[in-house]
């Protein structure tokens, strides 16, 4: 066996040569380390040593020393020198063969190498207890020795050496409570116990609790955490978090546990979209445009204020984003570059008495001296600090290099002296005393010691003090520890010690320090502006409850409801979510300003909040239906408040000018102050519901104090550690608050004030603060409402004598004290920009007197107001959204009545009579009237009116008036029809504003903001008075009622009353209102009366309008009165109609006026294109934005969208009114395409040559269609109108030919130039060419009307007219219009007749208008039946080749019998998210998936409309779809139950063929040969297969695999080919997973696959495009359709694609239900549910699966399938002397191979630092194997230092082909097949010679 020992001897050799250039040193590879470890930090910057923490297999920590837990030591910074050089020290594991790591020089092996400074130091510096390198890392690892001869002990866990005195102290010494067990008590733990590692016992219920009760966290580790409710999820560190969180791509757990693991998310947004919260994709244009468009708001969050749009009282940053003035100069930074606080003078005012001085002359309080935190700018406040520390604890040296001198390093006594360094410095450890014998002289009563100067003195023990007699000691009293406290919670001091022990509901833990609650653990909410969070009160565990939000303040919530509620005060609004989701609403949205506090009654569900913006205190149900005011005099700024819903009290606090503490009934009642002195800053607020007592804090006093309900038995509890505290609880005996300052959490004991800690910081701007337990809000409070609300029909409140009803704002109590008046009686409305508020005119009560919002939403700038009494209704405009409005008084069924063509509708005035709106628009200079709906909208004058501003009416009268603050200052009257017009009023005037009518003296009233004034006159003008002349600053406002006269003043913001005859007894009826506008008197004496339009609207088709003594009959705008004076014509007869981007405008061109009116469409997103088809009126535009071409009818009503899918940019759009089609151009897709006029038959025309085509126009008299193209040759072409005959008409001087217009009166084609600035014109050939108008800025649209050019311009935003033949008298027809499109006009003349006729001209599907006649045309990818006939008509049902895929939103197909393979969308509806799809041609069916419906469907091929749900239930994301088109079966992959599904084509007959799977995706099925192949994306990817039955389950695939989808099978070639989505790439096989070839190893966002003849075809889900290449050579990458609506699965449809037999063919196999072929055999199955069929698993009869019927070639025979690849054929036998031959020959080889070998190994190691790499896919090419030698680049880990290490042995066969950048296999011929070949039939295999090689080299080219 020559040959083979010779290769094993040139295996070895080459082994040897290459670990001997392994060996090569290079300064270029980085060195390891020393291998003594750097141990963690001994000195803790929260005490002597860290909290404890199990070793995790570590060695021994040094220098760890424990502490009590419960001793606060403050941080101090460790430095280099902190080991005693006299210390005897160990050193560990020093291994002196390790070599010298990164440094360049290395150091002798009696040295060692300092790493950080790359230094050498003598070996003896090792653990001498000196720092000699840089971080004294010859230290690390060093343990210290502990002499037992010394009374020195070694903690066995920790490695701490502690004194044996310290055992059994009750200290946690060694850190892990281990030198605390067994101390006297039993020495095993009971069966109901469990031992702890340290040896304490704790009770079995603890374990994996969150608590560390063992106190080494023992109890808590290996847990199965199971502590999370059903609802959460349980992050990696044992936190809960809900489950709706998890996978939502947002890290909550600490350790990012909850976004692990999660499922794969491939169907992503394509490149040019936005992807919603709910995962819907948008298109990113739609991002921040105002709309909801993904239905969850998300595409709106975090979209940046444009500039420009801040209103009054925001300031505006520099880069454009607002916030509320009253951030500005508060010292807090807002805008990003704080040019809020620019130009302030908080920076240079005098401190007060209460404050520090900086050395910049900045204040900070007193208080924040010291406490550890640079305030000032050179932290002057944190030096020459004073520290203190607990009588028995030593206190340390202060550091010099600190920041701060406010640390304190506090070191217990026993702690002193003990030859261990514990403080900074180590004067722990200086001039220490030695213990001595106490002589007879001695008069110490304990112990004699002498000091370090040799002087006799007396000590104490632990526990003990000299007293100062210097002989005696004294016991310490350790309970009373201010700083450190020894206990938690209760402390009693015995002698020479102390006991703990604990309150009600706790027990002690077996630390004897801590306490446990027996119930449910305590928690604490808190907020901090981004979020609700809950922590636990010991240990580091937290949950968020709710977040992502922006502003949050106060909460509290309802244990019982679980629910939590907060105040958002950026976004004003109180809000509420469940404490297990993130579902939230908002409970208050109106009406709120600066919402301070919130308290929840949560025995009577009622919600309290104080609000400092409105100076009030109100009161809601939890929902926010019912609203009432408790307080709201003298208040000035209320903050906290808290309930007690046994006593029905609620307490506020107020931080004023005169601060307070307040209490009243829940209902308002019984208010008084019961804290007024000594109290200036209350912050937080809570309640003691045991002891009926309140606690505050002062953030201004910094002190917490408590006092009884009446205010009596004030205490103070603490002044300690309180900088700014904001917010309180209390649970049982501690109180806990948040600070502003230290951003942590502290607790102190509610009766001592001992005991003060920090349970939490380093937090997050903490606010609010409640503590969370069912304790808190006890149920055993009665409820005085009862359980029917207390019989009111509103609110219930209770107070202290039970309970009170309360009515909403306005309206009042009736009689029986329970219910509330339906209609109020006269109420007080008036609008302050932001919201509408009401107030009682005449309140029985002062709490009457209050107002309140009208809860209306999205109020911007409200203006003017009227009131319908009937209806309870009120109206208002809004001058900053240009709309009219409506809405009932309690705020619901608000509606926009105007919403369009309103520029400022500044007056508005509601006719009683006849129920109608009349308003004045000062920026279109307009009176309009129309129904109180908005319906029927008319215009009454529009000429000489310049800026008219209120208006009012005489219904009775039949008369108005409006104000005119233009040039010449006016108030006019008219008829309420608009005659009889006349100036009633002028001269010594300058702003007439309001207007009010006294209809019973016949007097019209008016306020004068210029002249301010207010005055009068009779309705004809005459006995002008001046009422009020004097102290009016800007009178604005105005109505009357009664005996008075009311009006607003915009400078004293004030509304304010006075007699309306005299002008005297003023009175102010509200003052500091912001923004105030109108006015107006609701009340009840409207009374409504017969009148001429009352009987059958006046005999008025449409509008009846009063007028003196009569009526009249109006029409809407545009719409001409019929001479019968009473009808309207059904619309504009002629009529100019234009796009507006957002909306679609007509002007009439039958009145004497030319104006615009909206069509009332909802609001649009780009509308470019319009036209009208003039038989039947439709309206009809294109939506670039949306994507759609839509129709409606004048009304706005039955919206059709008639082409939905396929277009890109459509910008013209042209209707044949004659022959009933619309044509279209599409800049985007480059098309002209026509369809009928509901969007069927669809037909591309034009597909080449174009370059942004954009304007078409019709000529159906001469068959033409002419369209304008502005892309880079810009052109006008003329084709026929059915796309034949294709000309240039127009290519010179010509650049952006934006609009076309045919003149067929003339007989001429005009177009206009937006680059050239000219609109010319020419014939219909291009002759004949002039330029009509020169220097047109930025034209755009363009029509002819009679002797008319109208065209819209982008840059004057105007549409201009002017004369066509010469382009004078150019006129603007309407200006301020920004974004016009295209302009279609329509006129009243004859319609050309359809030349099709009747019967459609005998076509099937399109009849075309051509010059010669018409012509037959079928849709896009159809051909007709008869290709032979001269003029065929019939055209077929479907393409006979095509490729269908998904699209996400639709199912299409890409005809392959056509030229133009253009994709079609399927008339399919209600698609929302297609992925997988399949066919069955015999039957005619396609089929495919919905993931999101998760539905399976079918699709008819005679009638693509047609379609049924397959299959619908237990079904789960199916990604995977496969036909057997033999037996009639539909398999699916089901990727969330994890199983391959199979049934029969109807959706009857299901079963689970295969289970267990991980992440199911695409499916292919054989059924000639019984397969079924599927990938699967889980952890392991792989390509499987099995049986058609499930059965001989096999992976065929599973390396070098990434997200395997689109697996497509090539029947005649026998190969396998699959996309792989990850890697970017296409792979192919032969059908057992061999020959494994990469075909196109750069095809970017695969994902569905298919293959037709010479080609295979893919999808480019990311791009939206399918691809096509050869599949032999994976050359000639075409892109075949790009820019789809997305690009899912494909799958090629012809009846080529699915011959074969299998038994299953004749009669199901004999099988009652399931026929299931298996390769060799099919077996019959039943249904995994049965059906009434009775189901039998034996065949009847059975079929022979000998007598198969003959099949195509390419159906290859079973046996080759399952023998695997070939067995090569044997060597023939030589001679011996031929074979010594060989032998000698390969001997010689190999020789010089290793010679080769070694130089190259060595070589390569020096050149590249001793690694022998290689990287293939480094090059320009791309070289690619299958395995083991496929991708050499993906080894282990990915990386470099993955990569396995072996040379190249392909690299003389490829060769890089500099002009076509790519690399070529140099015995392949070009152009030829890469794949290896089919094998022939076994009866004449070729011989094949021995091979170990399982890959196939292929040439690769670049992605197109």
């Amino acid at each position: 066996m020559p040959a083979p020992l010779a290769a094993y001897i040139t295996l070895l050799t080459v082994v040897w040569l290459c670990a001997i250039a392994d060996e090569i040193p290079s300064a270029a590879v980085p060195r390891s380390t020393n291998t003594t470890s750097v141990p963690a930090d001994p000195r803790s910057p929260v005490g002597r040593v860290p909290p404890y923490q199990p070793p995790a297999g570590a060695g021994p920590v040094p220098g760890y020393r424990p502490h009590n837990p419960y001793t606060r030591v403050e941080p101090w910074h460790q430095r280099p020198s902190i080991f005693d050089r006299n210390a005897d020290v160990i050193a560990e594991d020093i291994d002196h063969e390790e070599d010298d790591g990164g440094c360049n020089v290395p150091c002798l092996k009696e040295h060692f190498s300092c790493q950080i400074s790359c230094t050498c130091i003598s070996m003896e510096k090792r653990c001498d207890g000196v720092a000699d390198c840089a971080e004294a890392e010859d230290e690390a690892g060093c343990t210290r020795s502990c002499d037992e001869h010394e009374n020195r002990t070694l903690c066995h866990t920790t490695n701490v050496c502690i004194a044996v005195d310290w055992l059994c102290d009750g200290d946690n010494d060694c850190g892990d409570f281990s030198d605390e067990t067994h101390c006297g008590g039993p020495a095993n733990c009971t069966a109901d116990q469990f031992t702890c590692a340290n040896g304490l016992c704790i009770h079995k219920d603890w374990l994996c609790d969150g608590d560390d009760d063992c106190r080494d966290n023992s109890d808590e580790t290996n847990c199965t955490k199971d502590k999370c409710r059903e609802n959460q999820f349980t992050c990696a560190t044992g936190e809960c978090i809900p489950s709706h969180w998890r996978c939502d791509k947002e890290a909550d757990c600490p350790e990012n546990s909850d976004e692990i693991d999660c499922p794969l998310d491939l169907i992503r947004c394509a490149e040019a979209e936005f992807q919603c919260d709910n995962k819907k994709c948008i298109r990113k244009e739609f991002q921040c445009d105002g709309d909801n468009d993904c239905g969850d708001w998300t595409d709106e969050d975090f979209c940046p204020m444009m500039p420009g749009s801040c209103n009054a009282g925001e300031f505006k940053c520099s880069d454009g984003k607002c916030i509320p003035e009253r951030w500005r100069c508060d010292t807090e930074r807002d805008c990003s570059d704080g040019g809020d606080e620019l130009n302030c003078e908080h920076g240079m005012r005098n401190c007060t008495s209460d404050e520090y001085t900086c050395a910049d002359r900045r204040c900070i309080l007193k208080t924040w001296l010291c406490d550890g935190v640079r305030d000032c700018s050179n932290g002057e406040d944190e030096m020459h600090c004073q520290v203190f520390c607990e009588e028995d604890q030593y206190t340390c040296a202060t550091q010099d290099h600190l920041i701060s001198s406010a640390f304190r390093n506090c070191v217990n006594r026993k702690h002193v002296c003990d030859g261990m360094k514990d403080c900074p410095k180590g004067d722990d450890e200086e001039k220490c005393p030695t213990k001595r014998k106490c002589g007879p002289e001695d008069k110490c009563e304990k112990q004699c010691i002498t000091t370090y100067d040799g002087l006799p003195a007396c000590a104490c023990p632990l526990g003990f003090l000299l007293a100062d007699d210097g002989f005696s000691c004294r016991d310490i009293d350790e309970c009373m520890y201010e700083q450190d406290p020894v206990c938690s919670q209760t402390c009693s001091n015995t002698m020479g010690s102390f006991q703990c022990g604990c309150m009600t509901g706790y027990v002690l833990r077996p630390d004897a320090r801590s306490c446990k609650p027996t119930g449910e653990s305590p928690t604490l909410l808190f907020s901090n502006r981004i979020g609700i969070k809950q922590v636990w009160l010991t240990g580091d565990n937290y949950m968020s409850v709710v977040k992502g939000l922006h502003n949050a303040v106060a909460l509290d919530y309802h244990y019982e409801k679980q629910l939590v509620f907060w105040t958002e005060n950026n976004l004003r609004v109180i809000r509420v979510a469940q404490m297990n989701n993130n579902n939230i609403t908002d409970v208050i949205r109106w009406g709120l300003e600066t919402p301070g506090g919130v308290a929840i009654d949560w025995i009577h569900d009622l919600i309290f909040w104080t609000d400092s913006g409105t100076r009030r205190v109100e009161v809601a149900t939890l929902e926010g239906l019912q609203r009432a005011v408790i307080a709201a005099n003298d208040l000035d700024k209320p903050r906290a408040i808290v309930v007690h819903p046994g006593d029905a009290l609620v307490f506020w606090t107020d931080w004023g000018p005169n601060p307070k503490i307040e209490r009243a009934d829940m209902d308002g009642n019984n208010r008084k102050s019961v804290i007024v002195s000594q109290i200036f800053w209350p912050n937080g607020l809570t309640i003691d519901y045991i002891e009926s007592k309140i606690y505050w804090a002062d953030a201004k006093h910094h002190v917490i104090e408590s006092a009884s309900f009446d205010g009596r038995n004030r205490r103070r509890i603490t002044n300690k550690g309180l900088p700014h505290p904001f917010a309180l609880t209390m649970f049982e005996d501690a109180i806990y608050w948040t600070d502003w300052h230290t951003k942590s959490i502290s607790t102190v004991n509610k009766r001592t004030g001992m005991g003060i800690q920090t349970v939490h910081a380093g937090l997050n701007a903490p606010i609010d603060i409640h503590s969370y337990h069912p304790l808190r809000q006890l149920r055993t409070y009665k409820n005085r409402c009862g359980g029917n609300n207390g019989g009111c029909s509103h609110l219930c409140l209770p107070n202290s004598n039970g309970y009170s009803c309360r009515c909403p704002v306005g309206f009042n109590l009736n009689s029986d004290g329970r219910t509330c008046e339906e209609s109020p009686e006269k109420l007080l409305l008036y609008a302050q920009r932001k919201d509408i508020r009401l107030k009682q005119l005449y309140p029985r009560k002062q709490m009457d007197s209050l107002d309140m919002v009208i809860p209306v939403d999205h109020i911007k700038s409200a203006m003017a107001l009227d009131w319908d009494h009937n209806s309870n209704s009120i109206f208002w405009t809004d001058v900053e959204k240009d709309t009219i409005n409506r809405a009932y008084l309690d705020g619901s069924n608000q509606t926009v009545v105007v919403g369009s063509n309103l520029i400022s509708p500044a007056g508005l005035a509601y006719d009683w009579l006849t129920d109608k709106l009349y308003w004045t628009d000062a920026g279109t200079n307009r009176i309009e009237v129309a129904n109180a709906n908005g319906s029927m909208r008319t215009l009454l004058a529009w000429e000489n009116i310049d800026k008219p501003r209120d208006i009012v009416l005489d219904p009775k009268g039949g008369v108005m008036y409006w104000s005119d603050w233009g040039l010449s200052p006016c108030i006019e009257r008219a008829d309420m029809d608009g005659g009889n017009r006349e100036r009633l009023i002028t001269g010594d005037m300058v702003w007439p504003n309001g207007l009010a009518l006294d209809l019973d003296r016949q007097r019209i009233y008016w306020t004068d903001g210029g002249n301010k004034t207010i005055q009068y006159a009779r309705f004809d003008g005459t006995g002008r008075t001046i009422l009020i002349g004097q102290d009016l600053s800007h009178p604005f406002g105005l109505d009357l009622y009664g005996d008075e006269v009311f009006w607003t003043d915009w400078d004293t913001q004030s509304i304010q009353a006075a007699n309306k005859h005299t002008g005297y007894n003023r009175r102010t009826l509200g003052s500091g209102v912001a923004g105030i506008m109108d006015v107006r008197v609701f009340h009840k004496e409207r009374i409504s009366e017969a009148n001429q339009c009352t009987k059958n609207n006046g005999g008025c088709s449409h509008l009846c309008l009063l007028k003196p003594r009569g009526r009249s009959c109006a029409c809407p705008i545009g719409i001409k009165l019929s001479k019968d004076g009473k009808t309207c014509t059904n619309g504009p007869i002629n009529f100019l109609i234009f796009a507006h981007r957002t909306d679609i405008r007509v002007i009439s061109l039958d009145v004497p006026y030319q104006i615009d009116v909206v069509l009332p469409l909802p609001p649009l997103k780009n509308a470019l294109g319009v036209d009208v088809d003039q038989k039947t009126g439709l309206i009809y535009w294109t939506d670039t934005a949306e994507r759609k071409i839509q129709r409606s009818n004048k009304a706005g009503e039955n919206i059709q969208t008639i082409i939905g899918k396929g277009l890109h940019t459509a910008d013209g759009i042209a209707i044949d009114s004659s022959g009933r089609k619309i044509y279209w151009t599409d800049g985007g897709r480059n098309s002209i395409e026509v369809a009928e006029l509901d969007g069927s038959n669809r037909k591309v025309l034009v597909w080449t040559g174009l370059d942004s085509p954009r304007a078409i126009a019709l000529h159906y008299d001469l068959g033409y269609m002419f369209w304008s193209d502005w892309g880079t040759s810009a052109k006008i072409e003329r084709a026929d109108m059915d796309g034949k005959n294709r000309r240039v008409i127009v290519d010179n001087d010509i650049k952006w030919p934006n609009g076309l217009a045919v003149d067929r009166v003339e007989g001429r084609l005009y177009w206009n130039d937006a680059k050239v600035y000219t609109i010319q014109t020419s014939d219909f050939s291009g002759n004949d060419r002039r330029t009509i108008l020169h220097k047109v800025q930025y034209p755009y649209g363009i029509v002819i009307v009679g002797p008319y050019i109208y065209w819209t311009d982008w840059k004057t935003e105007a549409l201009h007219r002017a004369n066509k033949t010469n382009g004078n008298d150019s006129i603007i027809i309407r200006e301020n219009l920004k974004g016009l499109m295209d302009i279609r006009a329509v006129q009243s003349e004859h319609l050309a007749k359809n030349l099709c006729g009747f019967n459609n001209g005998g076509c099937s599907h399109l009849c075309l208008r051509s010059p010669e006649g018409y012509s037959c045309a079928c849709p896009t990818g159809i051909l007709f039946e008869n290709q032979t006939e001269q003029n065929p008509k019939k055209c077929k049902k479907h393409p006979d080749n095509f490729l269908v895929f998904a699209t996400r939103g639709s199912v299409a197909f890409i005809s392959l019998d056509t030229p133009e393979q253009w994709d079609v969308t399927l008339p399919v509806t209600e698609v929302q998210n297609s992925i997988a799809v399949d066919f069955h041609w015999d039957r005619k069916l396609i089929f495919f998936t919905d993931v999101e419906k998760n539905v399976i469907r079918s699709i008819n091929m005679l009638n693509m409309s047609e379609t049924k749900v397959i299959v619908k239930n237990r079904l789960d994301t199916p990604n995977g779809l496969g036909v057997d088109w033999i037996a009639d079966n539909i398999y699916w992959t089901d990727n969330e139950y994890k199983v391959i599904e199979v049934a029969r084509l109807d959706g009857s007959c299901r079963k689970v063929l295969i289970n267990g799977l991980t992440e199911p995706r695409a499916i292919a099925l054989f059924p000639a040969k019984g397969y079924l192949y599927w990938s699967d994306w889980g952890e392991h990817p792989s390509i499987q297969r099995a049986y058609l039955d499930g059965t001989q389950r096999t992976v065929i695939v599973n390396k070098d695999l990434g997200f395997p989808n689109g697996i497509t099978i090539d029947f005649r070639d026998r190969r396998l080919y699959w996309t792989d989505a990850l890697k970017d790439r296409i792979d192919t096989s032969d059908l057992h997973g061999n020959h494994r070839v990469q075909l196109i190893p750069d095809a970017k966002h695969p994902f569905g696959m298919t293959q037709f003849n010479d080609y295979i075809f893919w999808t480019d889900w990311f791009k939206k495009s399918v691809m096509r290449a050869d599949k032999k050579t994976g050359k000639n990458i075409t892109a075949l359709r790009t820019d789809l609506e997305m690009a899912m699965e494909i799958k090629a449809v012809t009846s080529e694609k699915q011959r074969g037999w299998n038994p299953c063919k004749e009669g199901n196999g004999g099988c009652s239900h399931l026929c299931l072929f298996k390769g060799h055999d099919y077996i019959c199955a039943c249904p995994d549910e049965a059906d009434s069929r009775p189901c039998d698993t034996i065949p009847n009869p059975k079929v022979d699966i000998s007598l198969r019927p003959p099949y195509p070639d390419y159906e290859i025979d079973l046996d080759d399938l399952d023998k695997g690849p070939p067995t090569p054929t044997q060597i023939p036998d030589t001679s011996i002397m031929s074979i010594l031959l060989v032998v000698i020959g390969v001997f010689v080889f190999i020789i010089l191979a290793i010679i080769v070998l070694a130089i190259v190994c060595v070589k390569i190691k020096r050149e590249h630092g001793g690694e022998l790499k290689e990287n293939y896919r480094e090059s320009g090419g791309h070289i690619s194997f299958h395995n083991p030698n496929y991708n050499c680049t993906t080894g282990g880990g990915g990386g470099p230092d993955s990569t396995e290490r072996r040379p190249n042995r392909f690299q003389g066969i490829f060769k890089y082909d500099k002009n076509q950048e790519r690399v070529t296999n140099v015995y392949i011929p070009e152009g030829t097949s890469l794949l290896p070949p089919p094998p022939p039939p076994p009866h004449r295999q070729p011989p094949r010679p021995a091979t170990h090689d399982d890959f196939e080299p292929v040439t690769l080219h670049s992605f197109a």
